[in-house]
């Protein structure tokens, strides 16, 4: 893992010279939970400015990046680090949470993140993608195995999305996903049972469901919708 990483700061470094300010990585491998064959190792690469030419010159050593199998970096500007954090806290949070400087200056111990801004987004995030499902439930034409997919699809999504309403209502806020939708049901009094069995399936510990899919899909909606409504009552 070190190995590849200051591979890519080596890179990035040759092809960006002085207009790169940062390089963090961050998330699960950061907090020391890396699994070579499981892991995604994610990486935030701030440049002074982001125009076509900062672009084109990340773009080789990027490259080279994904093609060891690793997601896209998530490129940001000074000033879109020092001013976007009230439109992106989930994301700013998470990061803050867990990161490993791993060259220039570290930009995120001092962020500011306005916490009611945190509210408005999550009840965004929720209401949003509870729209979505619904959208996607009509698109899949009475199709249950791809109405599975949606649910399996989007749960780790939500279960982010849980874990955030906890860190909203200052509630302790767990890593894994099971605990997550448990601690979730506990404080805000939305059942785990829809998720628990997802990720059962997921994990492959229960079958998938035949006739009891819309079932599912149904008890999956209604305990999105109490949650994205306890958020609003944070507010």
């Amino acid at each position: 893992m070190d190995d590849v990483l200051q591979e890519l700061v080596k890179r990035m470094k040759a092809a960006c010279g002085q207009e790169l300010v940062s390089m963090v990585l961050y998330g699960s491998a950061a907090a020391g939970d890396y699994h070579e064959k499981h892991s995604d190792l994610n990486v935030l690469c701030v440049l002074k400015q982001i125009e076509m030419a900062q672009l084109e010159r990340a773009a080789e050593p990027l490259s080279w990046w994904m093609k060891q199998g690793q997601p896209t970096p998530v490129l940001l500007s000074v000033e879109e680090i020092e001013r976007g954090a009230d439109a992106f806290t989930i994301e700013f949070l998470d990061m803050r949470e867990n990161y490993r400087l791993l060259d220039g200056a570290d930009l995120l111990k001092p962020l500011e993140i306005s916490m009611e801004f945190h509210r408005r987004q999550l009840e965004y995030e929720l209401r949003a993608r509870l729209l979505r499902l619904r959208k996607r439930f009509l698109e899949t034409q009475h199709d249950d195995k791809a109405l599975l997919k949606l649910m399996l699809e989007s749960l780790p999504t939500f279960a982010t999305l849980f874990r955030h309403a906890l860190v909203a209502a200052g509630a302790a806020a767990p890593t894994p996903k099971r605990e997550i939708f448990q601690a979730a049901a506990g404080r805000f009094g939305a059942g785990p049972e829809p998720f628990v069995k997802l990720l059962e399936v997921r994990e492959g510990k229960r079958a998938a469901p035949t006739a009891e899919t819309r079932q599912w899909f149904g008890a999956y909606l209604a305990e999105i919708r109490k949650m994205s409504q306890a958020v609003d009552g944070l507010g």
